[in-house]
């Protein structure tokens, strides 16, 4: 028992009254961390700083409504018009319903390589299309264009697993959704 007890009393640091203190010549480690740390927070202030100018600078450019308004990143080809879309889209869309003769061959790689080609024509003949029509005109077709690509994804899924009943459930979709576009337009 007398072992433990001087084991106890020296784990006890010793206690320094607060107001007693005793002032200590700063070593050359010490001075050293002093001066990391002035530096540290002089280059946070210049980064802060200059982030803010350089915000405050651009912000015509950022917060221009006029400016934001301009940009647009759009599906629309840019060499493309309204009138050839409306004319190539007719033919686009046969080439997606002439995916059938693969799919009935069960050359399920082939004909998601063809439909993948030639929905993205379709697709992008449908997006310049909808853009030209007015504000009201615009929700069937963006309901069409949704049932469409989302089938023609979901068929492109199911031939990739072989899955030939969705398949085809995905294609007489397409070809539903197709036909009432094609009449709309």
């Amino acid at each position: 028992m007398m072992a433990i007890r001087p084991l106890v009393s020296q784990a006890n640091p010793p206690r320094i009254s607060p107001t007693f203190s005793r002032h200590v010549k700063p070593s050359l480690e010490s001075r050293e961390i002093t001066l990391k740390a002035l530096h540290s927070k002089l280059s946070r202030r210049i980064g802060a700083i200059a982030t803010l100018v350089s915000v405050l600078l651009a912000g015509d450019a950022i917060f221009n409504k006029e400016f934001a308004n301009g940009l647009d990143f759009s599906l629309v080809s840019p060499e493309q018009t309204v009138e050839e879309a409306e004319s190539e889209i007719r033919g686009h869309a046969r080439e997606m319903v002439e995916v059938k003769a693969l799919l009935d061959s069960e050359s399920w790689r082939v004909a998601q390589k063809e439909l993948r080609r030639s929905s993205s024509r379709l697709k992008q003949d449908l997006f310049t299309i909808i853009q030209s029509k007015p504000g009201r005109e615009r929700p069937p077709l963006r309901k069409l264009y949704e049932v469409i690509f989302s089938n023609v994804s979901n068929l492109d899924f199911a031939a990739r697993d072989e899955n030939a009943s969705l398949v085809w459930e995905c294609y007489k979709n397409i070809v539903v959704a197709l036909d009432d576009l094609l009449s709309i337009i």
